[in-house]
């Protein structure tokens, strides 16, 4: 009679103990950091078309750290003042070289996809690009894991690189 009671207590016990460490396993796991920065040549216009995807709860992070300020970019109320605080550290964190002189990315905006938030830059016209340079630290203040991802994009030829901390330098020649 007992042991109809103690098995399945037992079985419950061995499952629910079984479980703890898996549990703890999870928490322990460290996520990947990830970012991406496509910079495509638009022949039509001669202008680099540039947009960087970051995870949004690290972008934010990282502007609190950097910024020491209030961070929400999913609040449309905040929109605002969150286009400063993002214009500033994407530029601050990323340079592109098509000569001997930084290029100069104007800001167009950015918005939420999901659980990444896409940021969008155009430089000012360009003659044809025959090479690219490109500085990317973007998250470098926050993980020491961190991975960049930038794809180049000239006349329909892609060229891409991971960039692992701390490393941050791209060339590609088209």
């Amino acid at each position: 009679m007992w042991a109809f009671i103690y098995q399945p207590l037992l079985y419950c016990y061995i499952i629910l103990c079984a479980g703890l460490p898996v549990k703890h396993a999870v928490k322990a796991f460290h996520p990947i950091h990830v970012s991406t920065t496509n910079i495509s040549y638009n022949n039509q216009d001669n202008k680099l078309e540039v947009i960087c995807t970051i995870f949004t709860d690290d972008f934010e992070a990282a502007l609190v750290k950097q910024y020491h300020t209030k961070t929400d970019l999913n609040k449309a109320e905040m929109h605002a003042a969150m286009d400063v605080l993002v214009k500033k550290y994407i530029i601050s964190n990323l340079q592109i070289k098509t000569g001997a002189a930084p290029l100069n990315l104007n800001y167009v905006g950015f918005e939420i996809n999901k659980e990444a938030t896409d940021v969008y830059f155009e430089s000012d016209k360009i003659p044809v690009v025959k090479k690219i340079d490109t500085d990317v630290s973007l998250l470098h203040n926050l993980f020491d894991d961190q991975i960049n991802i930038v794809h180049i994009t000239v006349n329909g030829v892609r060229k891409s690189e991971k960039l692992d901390y701390p490393a941050k330098r791209v060339e590609q020649v088209f």
